[in-house]
């Protein structure tokens, strides 16, 4: 290890320190996060300026800091399966009845589709209004290596027809899904709680012994993987300051500058999906401004993580303890939320992109036909994509060959990915 190796994890280390010093002297969860998110912010600058001519010390340096920031993203990942499980089996079990259950899931579902087309209508006419277009844009090296990878990826993703799309949302093998080993594993999980809740509600309607019994299994169930989540959520500090610094670090400058206009049309569609969700708030009798004080933490940790999955027992936290939504209800959304209807990765993304691409292919992006089209295409492939990094990747896989178009541009926006997809989850 050398001398300068040795300076920059020092350094980190010491960052470190300063967030569990912080942490002991009493500081809310919410600042801690804040705060790491911004050392991450400097640590990753420092980083990049001072060893601009020393790649390979900058991949050392944050091969030894993915231990933190790597860590920390499989700890979210081990608790999310069982997490997901147990929330939807429980929320189950506290609904009065089957057509409760009916009626929340229709509610929150039918919330996230139409978000999810006022996304995309969005992200199209940024995008048309920017005037941006797939063709002035250029393959470099890296984002030409990657066309391979997406191929493959394209053909595990966007091969299944609608039909065989939603067939693959019910599960062959539930050990097999609780592995998260297919795109559709947490929808599928989430399909299986259901069930096997709504089972246990009829058996403890049936016989009231039994049924107290599975009601007081599942609280403690319940309890114990809640506090699991409590001792991972306690490290998001130190693993949001590790993961914004790789972030940072590993950015290219010239990639950014190339392509500044599809990264600030981004931005701006996010914007305004904020906006739209804030007057939708205001709607319903809430503060906005409030409404965004309360959630503050939500958003800044999956702005840091880029995972919605990741999100839900945060999102579930902050629904139950500051918004004081009832626990089910904060289950079920929480956890669709995660899988369906992901408004900046399934919405504005791939909405974007097809404009892009659409003069290229002979057809006008302002066509209503085209965007009407598209608006649907998107909320179908909305449901069952992945609520982890690189989820928009997979939306615009399923997008873009859907409406008959190449998946090239997806390549070609690789470099700035990580930049831009940190926003769109926390509008996830």
């Amino acid at each position: 290890m050398t001398g300068l190796l040795l300076l920059n994890l020092t350094l980190f280390l010491g960052f470190c320190l300063f967030l569990f010093r912080l942490r002991h002297a009493g500081t809310s969860l919410s600042r801690q996060v804040f705060t790491g998110l911004l050392a991450g912010v400097v640590y990753g600058f420092y980083l990049q300026i001072a060893f601009s001519d020393q790649p390979q010390l900058i991949t050392d340096s944050l091969a030894w800091i993915n231990i933190v920031g790597g860590g920390y993203v499989n700890l979210l990942r081990m608790i999310i399966m069982p997490l997901v499980l147990v929330m939807m089996i429980s929320a189950v079990l506290r609904l009065e009845s089957v057509a409760s259950l009916g009626k929340v899931g229709g509610l929150v579902i039918g919330s996230l589709i139409i978000t999810t087309v006022i996304a995309a209508l969005v992200g199209a006419g940024v995008a048309i209004a920017f005037g941006l277009d797939a063709e002035g844009m250029v393959a470099g090296t890296r984002e030409l290596a990657r066309l391979t990878t997406l191929d493959s990826r394209l053909e595990t993703v966007s091969d299944l027809s609608l039909p065989e799309m939603l067939v693959s949302f019910v599960s062959t093998n539930i050990f097999y899904d609780l592995t998260g080993a297919r795109s559709t594993s947490i929808i599928a999980v989430v399909i299986f709680g259901m069930a096997f809740g709504l089972a246990a509600l009829m058996v403890a309607r049936e016989d009231s012994d039994k049924g107290e019994h599975i009601k007081a299994f599942m609280d403690a169930f319940q309890a114990v993987i809640m506090k699991l989540v409590h001792l991972v959520m306690m490290l998001t500090p130190y693993g949001i300051l590790a993961l914004i610094s790789n972030v940072v670090a590993v950015s290219n400058a010239d990639d950014i500058l190339n392509l500044l206009g599809f990264v600030v049309a981004s931005y701006l569609a996010i914007a305004i999906m904020f906006l739209i969700h804030a007057v939708i708030i205001t709607l319903t009798g809430t503060s906005a401004v409030k409404y965004f004080k309360l959630v503050w933490p939500v958003l800044t940790f999956a702005f840091a993580t880029r995972s919605s999955a990741a999100t839900i027992p945060l999102n579930v936290e902050t629904q139950v303890e500051k918004l004081h939504v009832p626990p089910a209800i904060a289950d079920v959304s929480a956890t669709f939320g995660a899988t369906i209807g992901q408004n900046g990765c399934a919405g504005i993304y791939p909405a974007m992109l097809a404009v892009m691409v659409a003069p290229s292919m002979g057809v006008d992006p302002l066509d209503l036909t085209f965007l009407l089209s598209l608006a649907g295409i998107v909320a179908i492939s909305s449901f069952g994509i992945a609520g982890v990094g690189g989820g928009a990747t997979y939306a615009a896989l399923v997008v873009l060959p859907a409406l008959g178009f190449p998946v090239t541009l997806v390549a070609l926006l690789i470099s700035i990915e990580p930049l831009i997809d940190m926003a769109r989850t926390a509008l996830n």
